[in-house]
């Protein structure tokens, strides 16, 4: 197998991620697909050398985990409330 086919399957299945997180209905899900396809697609800006688009991907990375830690405490928060059954 080429090596250089083998990056682009790589690219491509980064980008594939990333476009099919837009169309999941769940932030949380949407967050979580999106920060595997920019995974994916920063080991292939990394295999051929694209520092613009490894910076990038980095960046989307950083954004999706700091949100998706937001999510996940604020979901805490939520579900963890006592309600009084006298109001």
């Amino acid at each position: 197998m080429d090596k250089q086919f083998l990056f682009d399957m790589i690219g491509y299945t980064g980008s594939f991620l990333v476009v099919i997180s837009m169309l999941m209905t769940s932030v949380v899900k949407l967050r979580v697909i999106n920060t595997i396809g920019a995974v994916i697609f920063l080991c292939y800006a990394i295999c051929i050398h694209s520092i613009p688009t490894a910076v990038m991907q980095l960046s989307l990375i950083i954004i999706n985990v700091i949100n998706l830690y937001k999510l996940i405490k604020k979901n805490k928060q939520t579900t963890a409330q006592e309600t009084n059954p006298n109001e």
